[in-house]
């Protein structure tokens, strides 16, 4: 709890055609050459069986006014995102609107680390904006930070 980190919603297109999302801050750069990222994924969490389906994932790292997606996904079994909240790109999983930043990701790689698996993907497609991040630190959010 005494490492800041920004938040994240890693989600996927569920087999059902809806969609699965989790609150992760577990999120890392893993190669620029082909272009990868990673987090990680508890295997007790409602949506882990869907991220094991699934063939592709994106993340949408929050801006500060987005606290309310890492609270709502954050929950065990929380509500489906909305086609309304979300834009689809090449993969098919959603990434929210008005993020950060987001990467639609394609799967290169699983790892089991202990009760998590880790969740390499190949970016397909990225993007940001100037926006400030929402922050966690010692069980808080932080929001505002000017980073123009």
């Amino acid at each position: 709890g005494r490492f800041s980190t920004g938040i994240a919603i890693a989600a996927c297109k569920k087999e059902a055609g809806d969609f699965a999302a989790i609150t992760i801050n577990s999120f890392a750069s893993v190669s620029l050459d082909p272009p990868m990222v990673l987090w990680c994924v508890e295997k007790r969490a409602s949506t882990y069986p869907d991220f094991m389906a699934t063939d592709s994932y994106s993340v949408s790292i929050l801006n500060s006014d987005q606290q309310v997606f890492a609270e709502r996904f954050a929950r065990y079994d929380p509500i489906s995102l909305d086609p309304q909240e979300v834009e689809i790109w090449e993969t098919g999983a959603p990434l929210l609107k008005q993020r950060l930043a987001g990467f639609d990701c394609k799967i290169a790689a699983r790892h089991e680390a202990g009760d998590h698996v880790i969740m390499v993907g190949e970016i397909m497609r990225f993007d940001s904006a100037d926006r400030s991040p929402l922050v966690y630190f010692a069980s808080n959010y932080f929001v505002g930070l000017d980073v123009k």
